[in-house]
């Protein structure tokens, strides 16, 4: 991305500072959070087999925990103007430790609510951290290569979210719907939430406090400082909330779906040889689910090779390429089935990657001093992974209601709605699209030849 030479467009200071450790300390955080944010695809079917849920109940697992960036992204914007950045991170990673302690009850009790509660407080952490870690390394740098460092540490969020899918299927997720499955997976996900995450989660934080990260001071500005500048007044950023609305949105529904969708007789062919449908699907599920991987695998593969091509190419048009490609690969897996359908949707992954990431820093270009309070509002948009997932797990309900009406609740996810819903998903890819050709373009660019 090229960044207009103007007075207000963020840098970090022009020394010859070696960037390289705490750009490694921060992807720390990429990786961690992204790990956290995946097992969610993976509690969606446990949710389903211990709860008794369909699809669009299962599916507020993502409602609350993408919430929290609704509520909790413009305080988190205030956090950093008080603190500063890095103690803002050391409050999100404390924020998170709580959270994960919590699941113990909630997994022991068990109850879904205060599950729930807990992934929104889960999330409330990760915001912080979002908030302040995603324009941290756009301006320690040079701009002009913002996109591609945020892109790099992006992929090593993929990491996570491709490594914890597969390693909470295998422990997560049983065969069977008896009390001694269902109190396995129990004890999976106190051991991971607990016994694993939260202890790594406090090392981080001890790390963070005693590594001298380098002052941003060029993207801060306290509480009551006059700025001669409104956030609002910067098409690029607004449009950008509504692409991260969007791309978030559809990026979690296709990976909030995947373990219902592949298990689907006409797409996975799962478990075929099981003759009882009920306990075929359910066998379909756990063998689905570990290609959730897979989805987030071609995300970190594409955020690696998408870093060095946007050090050649513009921002926008790597964007544009990968909008118009997401929208065919959703199109063709929902006409289609088998092999082809499964692929084309697992391969919107691929494609999926450098979209945060380019949308995120076209957002907050030339914003200056105003660059936590755009990282706020464009995170605060983040909370489209709450709506849309539950939007398509509503039309997949409702297709299948119209379709099996002798289906019970616990039943609803055997039927194809979850394979005609995503067509929700091309429609956001289609939007990323414009935004890529006309709404990323900053005040420079936007007003010169008027």
């Amino acid at each position: 991305m090229t960044a207009p030479n103007t007075s207000t467009t963020v840098t970090a200071p022009r020394t010859k500072q070696d960037y390289r450790a705490p750009l490694a300390v921060l992807t720390t955080l990429f990786f961690i959070w992204g790990s956290l944010t995946s097992l969610n695809d993976v509690l969606i079917p446990f949710a389903q087999n211990v709860f008794n849920l369909n699809l669009a109940q299962s599916f507020l697992i993502q409602t609350a925990f993408f919430f929290a960036y609704f509520v909790f992204s413009i305080p988190s914007a205030r956090i950093i103007d008080w603190i500063g950045y890095k103690r803002a991170i050391i409050v999100g990673l404390s924020t998170m430790v709580a959270a994960c302690l919590l699941v113990y009850p909630a997994a022991k009790i068990p109850s879904f609510p205060f599950f729930l509660t807990a992934l929104l407080i889960l999330a409330a952490g990760i915001t912080v951290l979002q908030v302040a870690a995603n324009p941290y390394v756009a301006v320690l740098g040079r701009p002009e290569t913002a996109s591609s460092r945020l892109v790099l540490t992006q992929a090593f969020n993929s990491l996570g979210t491709a490594v914890f899918p597969w390693v909470g299927a295998r422990l997560i997720l049983k065969e069977s719907v008896n009390a001694a499955a269902q109190s396995a997976s129990q004890d999976a996900v106190v051991k991971l939430y607990v016994y694993f995450f939260a202890i790594v989660l406090v090392l981080l934080a001890v790390l963070f406090a005693v590594f001298r990260l380098p002052k941003m001071e060029a993207a801060e500005h306290r509480i009551g400082q006059k700025i001669g500048d409104s956030v609002w007044q910067h098409p690029n950023l607004v449009f950008g909330a509504v692409g991260i609305f969007v791309y978030v949105g559809a990026e979690v529904a296709i990976g909030s779906s995947i373990s219902n969708y592949l298990a689907l007789n006409n797409i996975g062919h799962f478990a075929s040889n099981v003759v009882d449908p009920a306990a075929r699907y359910l066998a379909a599920k756990a063998v689905a689910a570990r290609y959730i991987s897979v989805y987030w695998l071609g995300a970190m593969v594409g955020r690696f090779i998408g870093s060095a091509v946007l050090q050649k190419v513009k921002t926008s048009r790597v964007l544009a390429f990968c909008a118009i490609l997401t929208a065919l690969l959703v199109a063709v897996s929902v006409a289609t089935n088998g092999p082809v359908a499964m692929w084309s949707i697992l391969s919107v992954g691929l494609f999926n990657s450098i979209m945060f990431p380019c949308i995120f820093t076209s957002g907050i270009a030339e914003l200056g001093q105003l660059t936590g309070d755009g990282s706020g509002i464009l995170n605060t948009a983040i909370v489209g992974g709450a709506a849309i997932p539950w939007i398509v797990g509503k039309i997949a309900d409702a297709i299948n209601h119209a379709h099996y009406p002798t289906m019970t609740q616990g039943e609803l996810s055997w039927g194809q709605g979850i394979h005609y819903a995503l067509i929700v998903a091309t429609f956001c890819y289609l939007y990323i699209l414009f935004y890529a050709v006309s709404g990323s373009r900053p005040n420079s660019e936007r007003y010169a030849k008027g």
